[in-house]
C-alpha cells in the first residue's frame, strides 16, 4: 500500500502513520514541517496545503489511499480532495459525530440528518468544517469517500488535553468533581484502535460515513475515572455530583469537565450512539484502563505536557461539592 498522509506528525495522524509503518506499507506526509516530530520510516514531503500549488507535486504520483485529519476550513480539503482525485484511490477523512444535526435520538445511526456546510466556506465552527469537508470528499471521490465519524479521541500524545486534564487532576489528589451519572456511557475511541480501523478502510470495503466509538456498555465515566484515579497512585477521590447542579452552578464543562455530556435530549445520540457499522467493518476498542493507562505512561514520562483546558478553580470546585452535599442532606 502507498499512503499519503496530510499531516501525520500529531496524535491521530501520528498513530497511522506509525501503524501503516508497522505494516511494511510506503507512508509519505505532507506537512509543512513545524511539529519537530516524523517518523524515521515514513518519507516526509514539505509543502502548505493553503497553497494549491504546493499540492501539485503529489498528485503526480500514485497513491493507494489518502488519509486526512483537517478541521478548519473545508475549502481547504476541497483544494486537496481535487487534487489528488485522480492519482488516489480513496480518500478517508477524519471526520466528527459533530457534523450531526442536534437534537440527535438515542440509537444514533449515520443516516440521521447533518449540520448545514458547504465544500466552499473559510473557517467556521468546527461542525459544520467537519461537515462541509466531508461534502468536498465526497464530491471530488464519490463512492471512493471513507468519511470517519470518530466520537471523543483519546490515547498517547493527546493534544486536546481532555484524558490529560482528568489524569493530572487525579494525581494531585483530594476529592474531585466527578460530575454524574457515573454509570452513564462514556463513549470514546482509543486512537491506536481508530488508526488501526483507518487503515482496514484505506485497504477498501468501506465507504461513505460510519460512526467510530466504542460501543455502549465498553465503559462509563465511573470506570474512566476509576482508571485514572488507580493508575495515578489512588490519592483522589470522585464525589459524583448531579448533572443538574453542575449546570446551576454555572460551570463551563467544556473547559472544567473535558469530554462529559450531560444527559438529555439535545445530546442523547452522542450518548448512545449506535456503532453497527463501525463493528461490522472492524472496529475493536481495547480496554478503558489500557488507554488512561498508556495516556498517564507517556504524560508523566514523556515531558510533553499538552496544553490542557484550566479546570476547575480549587476553591470552585470545593463550593460545589459542599453545596451538593448541602443539597443532598436536604432531600433526605
Amino acid at each position: 500500500m502507498r499512503l499519503l498522509v496530510l499531516g501525520g506528525t500529531t496524535f491521530v495522524g501520528r498513530w497511522v502513520v506509525t501503524a501503516a509503518v508497522e505494516r511494511g506499507w510506503h507512508v509519505t506526509t505532507f506537512t509543512r514541517g513545524l511539529a519537530g516530530w516524523a517518523h524515521p520510516g515514513a518519507e516526509a514531503v514539505t509543502g502548505d496545503r493553503l497553497r494549491p500549488a504546493d499540492l501539485a507535486p503529489l498528485a503526480e504520483a500514485r497513491w493507494d489511499a489518502v488519509v486526512d485529519t483537517w478541521a478548519g476550513a473545508p475549502r481547504v480539503v476541497r483544494d486537496s480532495a481535487r487534487a489528488l482525485a485522480g492519482c488516489a484511490g480513496r480518500y478517508v477523512y477524519v471526520s466528527s459525530r459533530a457534523v450531526y444535526a442536534p437534537p440527535t435520538p438515542v440509537g444514533l445511526t449515520e443516516d440521521w440528518p447533518t449540520v448545514e456546510a458547504s465544500a466552499e466556506a473559510g473557517d467556521t465552527d468546527y461542525a459544520p468544517n467537519k461537515r462541509g469537508g466531508e461534502i468536498a470528499v465526497e464530491e471530488a471521490f464519490g463512492d471512493r469517500a471513507v468519511l470517519a465519524r470518530a466520537g471523543l479521541i483519546l490515547g498517547p500524545y493527546e493534544d486536546q488535553g481532555r484524558l490529560p486534564h482528568w489524569l493530572l487532576r487525579a494525581a494531585r489528589g483530594g476529592e474531585i468533581l466527578a460530575p454524574g451519572p457515573a454509570g452513564q456511557p462514556f463513549r470514546f475511541v482509543d486512537v491506536r484502535d481508530l488508526a488501526a480501523w483507518l487503515l482496514d478502510a484505506a485497504e477498501g470495503g468501506v465507504r461513505g460515513p460510519v460512526n467510530l466509538v466504542n460501543p455502549e456498555g465498553h465503559t462509563t465515566t465511573r470506570d474512566l475515572l476509576e482508571s485514572a484515579v488507580a493508575v495515578t497512585g489512588g490519592l483522589a477521590e470522585p464525589v459524583w455530583v448531579e448533572p443538574e447542579a453542575i449546570e446551576a452552578a454555572g460551570i463551563d464543562r467544556w473547559a472544567a469537565l473535558p469530554g462529559w455530556i450531560p444527559p438529555g435530549p439535545e445530546q442523547a445520540g452522542l450518548i448512545w450512539t449506535g456503532v453497527g457499522r463501525a463493528l461490522a467493518t472492524g472496529l475493536r476498542c481495547r480496554p478503558v484502563v489500557e488507554t488512561v493507562a498508556d495516556t498517564w505512561a507517556w504524560l508523566s514520562g514523556s515531558g510533553e505536557i499538552p496544553e490542557i483546558p484550566p479546570g476547575l478553580d480549587p476553591a470552585e470546585e470545593r463550593a460545589v461539592i459542599d453545596a451538593w452535599r448541602r443539597s443532598a442532606r436536604g432531600t433526605r
